[in-house]
């Protein structure tokens, strides 16, 4: 029973336990994962006012969409060029990584159209392939929220091809955190509230529920390409997506917006969106149509 945490300067992990973080003797979440845990050092810090990073920096970060039909029904208002099927997988850029508070830093030079997806994503505990659905629990170590941060104007572009990443893999377009929850402490990850807000103003809203297809056949699917312990499969996002409102253009997120993404018994995590000037200190390169 635990919520796992990187934290601090040097990227620490413990397990938090009330308004504490207890420190675990490892060198990183993968290797927690890998070795099957780890003891405590007997240190313990305040939980309040430290900086939480991406709880975990996976091997592979699978990313797969279209597990929510009605993200796929919301998508149909704007014409997209393919459809969002089932069974959509790539892999996510690992360096693009942010955790808790962390900026998700505007680049103007590259997109007008930022987008926001809350996603439940599932943190893999052991190696593993080619295994049924009936097996798939013996392998999920934990879940964390996601927030797929999406540039729409590029994706519109790549997805003439049918083949999209580029527009959500900019550096810190990865937003995850703000811990790992161990599957004892979530109970039904079938029954798990979602909601995205931006400053405040709920977006997104729906219930894993939803999904029409469960978890373990997800893992199932994939698990032909290969898990590794501290791996990350994303579970895909819900309907209330920016990119896909008649009114997308009033929706995309602007410096200075604060997304909340928040699921049941996961937790909240929180990032505002700021300038390329402001992220860098510079200013933005010239405009590039990628």
């Amino acid at each position: 029973m635990a919520r796992l945490v990187t934290f601090g300067e040097d990227f620490r992990v413990g397990r938090v336990d009330g308004d504490e973080i207890r420190v675990l003797d490892v060198a990183d979440m993968r290797t927690y994962f890998e070795r099957g845990g780890a003891d405590e050092t007997g240190e313990s810090v305040p939980l309040e006012g430290r900086r939480l990073r991406p709880p975990i920096v996976p091997k592979k970060f699978f990313h797969t969409a279209g597990n929510f039909r009605e993200h796929e029904e919301e998508s149909k208002q704007v014409g997209w060029a393919h459809e969002i099927a089932p069974w959509i997988v790539f892999f996510q850029n690992v360096d693009a990584l942010i955790g808790q508070d962390d900026p998700v830093i505007y680049p103007e030079h590259l997109t007008e159209e930022l987008d926001y997806e809350l996603e439940l994503a599932v943190v893999i505990g052991k190696d593993g392939k080619w295994f049924g659905p009936e097996d798939a629990a013996d392998y999920i170590a934990g879940y964390v929220i996601f927030n797929d941060i999406t540039a729409r104007d590029i994706q519109r572009r790549e997805m003439r091809s049918g083949v999209f990443s580029f527009c959500k893999a900019i550096d810190t377009f990865c937003p995850l955190g703000p811990w790992i929850v161990t599957p004892d402490e979530i109970g039904d990850p079938h029954d798990l509230a979602m909601e995205l807000r931006v400053n405040g103003e709920p977006r997104q809203v729906s219930n894993t529920g939803r999904m029409s297809v469960t978890i373990p056949e997800i893992l199932s699917h994939y698990s032909a390409l290969g898990y590794s312990a501290g791996d990350v499969v994303s579970t895909g996002t819900v309907s209330g997506v920016a990119g896909f409102s008649p009114d997308a253009a009033s929706l995309y997120l602007k410096p200075g917006d604060v997304m909340e993404a928040e699921i049941e018994r996961v937790g909240v995590l929180r990032n505002p969106v700021v300038s390329w000037q402001d992220g860098h200190g510079t200013p933005p390169p010239p405009r590039v149509r990628w």
